[in-house]
């Protein structure tokens, strides 16, 4: 089922230049990008966007590491976009992401894992709105 869904290169993956690569990935796996975006995020910004998680301890590191540098966010689309992208980028904590995913292959860390991406379609609704206003 084609469907849609958010990736955002981090700050790291901009800095290192990999972003690219990291985009000619969903291109080869067949899927189209409707919108390509590089920016930075603002603090308000980036606080809505990580909202969900403004209880947690980790909040500020996030907050702080997504505005430390510009980004490069892309809206994809193609058949079951969002689950295929979540299996593509690999586990949150780098070092555990397995070899061959994005974080596994390029993530140093927790914050510097290179790429977010929409973990469900109400997810996506809310980050695309901040980000593509």
């Amino acid at each position: 089922m084609a469907e849609q869904t958010l990736f955002i290169v981090k700050p790291d993956g901009v800095e290192r230049r990999i972003a690219g690569e990291i985009i000619a990935r969903f291109e080869r796996k067949g899927f189209t990008i409707v919108k390509l975006k590089m920016f930075a995020f603002t603090r308000p910004m980036a606080e809505e966007f990580y909202s969900v998680h403004n209880t947690k301890p980790f909040f500020g590191e996030l907050v702080s590491f997504i505005t430390s540098g510009r980004v490069i966010a892309a809206v994809i689309e193609g058949n079951n976009a969002i689950a295929t992208t979540r299996l593509m980028i690999g586990a949150t904590k780098s070092y555990e992401a397995a070899p061959g995913t994005i974080r596994g292959d390029f993530g140093l860390g927790m914050s510097d894992n290179i790429i977010h991406a929409s973990d469900s379609k109400e997810s996506f609704e809310k980050e695309v709105a901040v980000i593509f206003k």
